[in-house]
């Protein structure tokens, strides 16, 4: 069983980079990234809060967040959490998609 895990953390270590050895029962990985390029999110959280009535004071409060996370949001200036991001698209009834998405996505 030993040399199994070494031969799969060997492995594991190879293909992601891993700065530092798995020790066993710890599957949590670091890696680099593969691709150069920066991804850009962008987001249509201005259009969707407004065309439900929500004012950004009003969202954040239910959202539980500062009003400045939602116009850092809405500036594209923050990425939200996935769980704020599903909350988000929960409240407005729709996908996470349908309000981020990659910037060579189109709207």
């Amino acid at each position: 069983m030993g040399a199994v895990f070494i031969l799969i953390n060997t492995a594991i270590e190879n293909e992601f980079k891993v700065k530092q050895p798995l020790r066993k029962g710890y599957f949590t990985l670091k890696w680099k990234r593969k691709r150069k390029e920066e991804v850009s999110v962008k987001n249509s959280l201005r259009e969707k809060r407004t065309a439900n009535g929500y004012s950004q004071d009003r969202l954040a409060e239910i959202l539980g967040v500062s009003r400045q996370t939602i116009i850092s949001i809405e500036k594209g200036k923050y990425n939200p959490s996935l769980p704020l991001a599903l909350e988000m698209a929960k409240l407005f009834g729709t996908i996470v998609e349908e309000i981020f998405y990659l910037d060579s996505e189109e709207e």
